[in-house]
């Protein structure tokens, strides 16, 4: 079965399926020990990859090239991957999905922001006419095989929220999202005019929507679950207070204390194991014959 039906066949099951913002290498190794979905953010990587904020600097080979090193250490996790616009061009959107399912990714998330664009949970996003955004989606959605494309919208006005969530359902694409839901109210707004076209939620810390659980989530009938940036902003945490005490103890690094100390043999375990992940396991290729 290929990467996309399998991510497909598990929207499909009961229950909310998490997929955990990853932005590196290293970050995608430790959300492997936790769970089998990975949202690769277009946040986390133009914070990780450039240094700069996510207002449209992703290079596509650059993302490209991500997905093809997750996939290699990763064989068996969904890879959810944000597009953002495309990348403008419909012509560059359809070539970038042609090398992301190439690459092994389980979908994209295509939006319909235009530029300059802005995170989904900031303020100052403008959207692409309707009928020119579902005509990009419509290219990519003839190009792909059985990667699952989810058809998002960043909408800010209350009507066309609405009106744009029902176009999108109408469409074949798999899943749909409305980025920056401000209320449990509204998600169940949008679940109504999307019918039974799987729904997919963002969160975001700091973000516009609000904090809720995975039931909370399952119970308001959202299928999909993106955590944009908890590795990201974790390690923003643990790096500034890690840095911190360094500085406060004169440069002498600190003792270890009860086995929680992450050093050298710990973290070699950890990517040793990307190492071995992939031994038996088909290929792509292999494993869309069977």
């Amino acid at each position: 079965m290929s990467y996309g039906n399998l991510l497909r066949e598990q929207i499909a099951k009961p229950g909310t399926t998490p997929l955990i913002g990853v932005y590196d290498m290293y970050s995608a190794s430790v959300a492997a020990g936790h769970y089998d979905g990975m949202f690769v953010s277009g946040f986390g990587f133009a914070a990780s990859y450039y240094g700069l904020p996510d207002i449209g600097f992703i290079a596509w080979p650059d993302m490209v090239a991500f997905v093809q090193r997750l996939r290699g250490a990763f064989p068996r996790h969904h890879l959810l991957v944000d597009i953002d616009d495309g990348y403008v061009d419909p012509e560059v959107a359809c070539h970038v999905v042609q090398c992301l399912e190439r690459s092994g990714a389980s979908g994209v998330i295509l939006e319909d922001q235009k530029r300059p664009r802005r995170c989904g949970h900031a303020d100052g996003k403008l959207v692409l006419p309707l009928e020119e955004y579902l005509e990009k989606l419509e290219m990519v959605l003839a190009t792909r095989k059985d990667m699952v494309v989810v058809a998002r919208t960043d909408a800010t006005e209350e009507a066309d929220i609405l009106r744009r969530a029902e176009a999108l359902a109408a469409t074949d694409a798999d899943v749909v999202l409305v980025d920056g839901v401000r209320s449990s109210e509204w998600i169940k707004r949008i679940r109504k005019v999307v019918d039974g076209k799987p729904l997919l939620f963002n969160q975001i810390a700091g973000g516009k929507s609000p904090r809720l659980s995975l039931s909370e989530l399952t119970d308001l009938g959202v299928d999909v679950a993106i955590y944009s940036t908890p590795c990201l902003f974790a390690a923003h945490r643990a790096m500034d207070t890690a840095l911190a005490e360094l500085r406060l103890a004169d440069g002498r690094l600190p003792a270890a204390e009860n086995g929680e100390e992450i050093g050298v043999a710990e973290a070699t375990r950890l990517l040793a194991k990307n190492i071995t992940r992939h031994h038996g396991v088909p290929s792509t290729r292999e494993s869309a014959r069977a």
